[in-house]
């Protein structure tokens, strides 16, 4: 049944291989830098370019980390997404947001403007890493500290386990004979006791 009404959140969860990709961030101050560290924390391959009109000390220390960060010190030109899949708009600078944005509609780049959801293609949710296991969390753009909160809860509850249990489960996988609905069928089996208490 399809329906016209707007239910709750209707954004599309994606994981992307980011190392395959060719991502830009303007801003280098601490939005930059919150931004920066988010991408490399969940895709340290990741090859970033970042430009921005002054680049603070913590930014310079976490891209020395990385060789696929490349840092420019200069102000932004539309140029500079050129070849891009991805930007970041990170600064203080709604005007220079709003350019971006429009730059980025025009070469079809997907765009993320810091603290502005009105302007994204996207939203930076708040990721919970355990092992193999991620999960991402939205609210929507409305509430990113309910989303921190959520992030440390699940954190918290997850067992250090959690990596093993993947790992047994992959075997497990492996080993199933049968199409997909008869696999599908025996691990429903194997894990449906898993989160009861």
């Amino acid at each position: 049944m399809q329906t016209t009404e707007r239910e709750g959140n209707l954004l599309f969860p994606v994981f992307l291989k980011l190392e395959e990709l060719n991502l830009l961030i303007v801003g280098g101050g601490n939005v930059g830098h919150e931004k920066l560290s988010a991408v490399l924390r969940n895709s340290p391959a990741a090859p970033v370019t970042l430009v921005s009109r002054e680049i603070n000390q913590e930014v310079r220390d976490l891209a020395g980390q990385y060789p696929n960060v490349e840092l420019i010190e200069r102000s932004f030109a539309n140029e500079d997404l050129n070849g891009r899949d991805i930007v970041i708009a990170a600064t203080d600078d709604k005007a220079l947001h709003e350019r971006i944005r429009a730059e980025a509609k025009v070469r079809k780049v997907l765009i993320n403007v810091a603290d502005t959801p009105a302007l994204c293609d996207f939203y930076l949710g708040s990721v919970v890493k355990k092992g193999d296991l991620k999960i991402a969390i939205s609210t929507n753009g409305k509430s990113p500290t309910l989303a921190k909160r959520m992030r440390e809860f699940l954190e918290a509850s997850l067992p250090d386990s959690t990596q093993e249990l993947l790992d047994n489960l992959s075997s497990i996988r492996a080993r199933i004979e049968g199409d997909f609905q008869a696999k599908l069928k025996a691990l429903n089996e194997v894990t449906s006791g898993f989160l009861k208490s």
